[in-house]
């Protein structure tokens, strides 16, 4: 037996069904037809003389010896990814492909305000945008299949490295017809948090505005309250005078949709409620050099509006709510 027999793709293939543990959604992931994965998984089994999977007909299972071989495929996998990143971190900076992760309550509102500023000083860069929820970015990161990620701080209990860029204040929304609406200065005491509208579980923002109002965790557990897939249709649901909730800054600012129907008011508190977003990476990245230019280029870009607080820079005037 020689490495000739193996190849990176056999084992992405590998992973791809201890993944999913279903061949057809292995393959899908892995952009092939299933008959090509399942033939190829067949000749690595045979050619390491281990069978990885118990195969029935409506399930995977991967064995126990299985597991060990998908364990060291997944170190041979990162290893392969980090020669790459070596040997690209040779070239100009930030001149390949670069896969950011961004959270999905960040990303439309942020990538207006970076895509041109990164194609000016960068015009070799191949940016992949990835949005997607906290948690399954954070694992697409860990696995090397993203290169840094752009989330709220912190995250716990996960050994990344964290780059701090700025911080948003929340914005209360709510419908142009509601009492709030014509008070300037709202406490966190007005806030009805009976008409809080949450979003679904997964969100970060979810779990920061039920840390900010208690009262609204027996009806999130029981799946009673109103909630929302997503900001925009969270939004839409406030225009509707469906109820009221918090908003990030920058959506606030970037996010112009229905300004006719839904108000926004800065809450007066202190600390003022809001979110850190950092850029994180692994700490094994060949390309932290990469990183920092693009910590350096979300920074810069964003200070440009002066509307959030930049972290190590001073102090930026107040979002003015209308």
């Amino acid at each position: 037996m020689n490495l000739a027999g193996l190849s990176f793709r056999d084992l992405e293939y590998l992973v791809a069904v201890a993944d999913h543990l279903h061949f057809g959604k292995a393959a899908t992931a892995c952009a092939v037809s299933q008959p090509t994965l399942s033939a190829q998984i067949r000749k690595l089994e045979d050619y390491l003389g281990v069978q990885a999977f118990e195969r029935a007909s409506r399930s995977v299972m991967v064995t126990e010896r299985g597991a060990e071989i998908v364990a060291q495929c997944r170190t041979i996998l990162a290893e392969g990814r980090r020669l790459l990143e070596m040997a690209q971190s040779r070239g100009e900076p930030l001149g390949g492909q670069f896969r950011l992760g961004v959270i999905s309550t960040l990303a439309p509102y942020l990538a207006p305000i970076i895509l041109n500023p990164l194609r000016s000083r960068f015009p070799n860069l191949r940016l992949h945008l990835v949005e997607g929820l906290t948690h399954g970015l954070v694992r697409t990161l860990e696995a090397g299949e993203i290169d840094a990620l752009l989330a709220s701080s912190p995250i716990r209990d996960i050994e990344l490295s964290e780059l701090p860029i700025f911080h948003e204040s929340f914005v209360l929304a709510v419908p142009r017809d509601h009492r709030l609406a014509v008070i300037d200065r709202v406490t966190m005491e007005d806030v009805p948090a009976a008409e809080l509208i949450l979003l679904s579980e997964g969100h970060c923002l979810r779990d920061q505005t039920l840390a900010l109002f208690p009262a609204c965790q027996r009806a999130a557990q029981s799946g009673t309250g109103v909630q929302a897939t997503s900001l925009e249709t969270l939004r839409q649901m406030i225009g509707a005078g469906m109820g009221c909730s918090l908003l990030p800054q920058l959506a606030v600012q970037v996010g112009t949709l229905l300004d006719d129907m839904v108000a926004y008011r800065l809450v007066r508190a202190t600390p003022l409620p809001g979110r850190d977003i950092s850029l994180f990476h692994r700490p094994s990245f060949g390309r932290i050099r990469e990183v920092r230019l693009l910590r350096d280029v979300v920074r810069d870009a964003i200070a440009g509006l002066g509307t959030v607080k930049v972290h190590g820079r001073p102090e930026t005037r107040a979002l003015v709510a209308a």
